[in-house]
């Protein structure tokens, strides 16, 4: 059972979320502002499938993510979306970042792949905690980890066959949410990749066929 205890209107009531916080943090940023994200930071639990950011709303506070897996993806003019990255428990999203500090509108979505456990930290301490030196370090890592994934994306379509996109995908998903059972539609999974539901069905017979995964009901299990 979770240590946390949700009210109703999706905020974390724990005694237990400095320790979480530090748990997650503690080991990068400096004891003095591990407190202050203690003392800034609202929290907030939500559901899996739940939207964290939505494109064109204004990003005010800066996720780090505390428990559970974030997808964020990428809209284009028509509408459609394609799968950029996770971020997970310790991480937090660069491309929010951005939109915070240049005080525009989101260019993203991220959407709770799993049930999920954030500290949103105000978009004003952003300038005030470039004094750590450990903050500094934190956010160029997370700007170079993410930029790193989209480039991965990137050759995904570029260079990579659809079959070996959507096995990379499943993978993905099953080292980000620790489980090798993948309970998304056919059409989700299409969206994500920018495919067709009838594309991504006759990919995934061929993926059971070759003994890499196994389609069940409602469900994809990773071998």
């Amino acid at each position: 059972m979770s240590i946390f205890e949700l009210s109703s209107t999706n905020q974390i009531i724990s005694l237990h979320m400095e320790d979480v916080i530090r748990q997650k943090f503690g080991r990068i940023l400096q004891e003095e502002l591990v407190q202050d994200i203690v003392g800034s930071a609202h929290y907030r639990a939500l559901k899996s499938g739940a939207v964290l950011i939505d494109f064109g709303k204004y990003v005010k506070s800066i996720p780090l993510v505390l428990d559970g897996a974030v997808k964020i993806i990428r809209e284009d003019e028509k509408g459609h979306e394609l799968f950029l990255y996770y971020i997970t428990g310790g991480d937090t999203c660069a491309m929010s970042l951005t939109c915070c500090l240049k005080q525009k509108k989101s260019e993203i979505r991220a959407i709770a792949e799993t049930d999920v456990t954030v500290a949103m930290v105000p978009m004003e301490n952003m300038d005030k905690w470039m004094k750590y030196p450990s903050w500094r370090e934190f956010i160029f890592n997370a700007y170079n980890e993410r930029f790193e994934e989209m480039l991965v994306a990137l050759d995904s379509v570029a260079f990579l066959k659809l079959d070996e996109r959507l096995m990379n995908y499943l993978l993905d998903i099953k080292q980000n949410t620790g489980s090798y059972i993948i309970t998304k539609t056919h059409q989700e999974i299409a969206t994500d990749l920018s495919t067709s539901r009838v594309v991504v069905s006759r990919l995934l017979k061929k993926l059971g066929e070759e003994d890499k995964i196994e389609v069940h009901r409602n469900r994809i299990e990773v071998l």
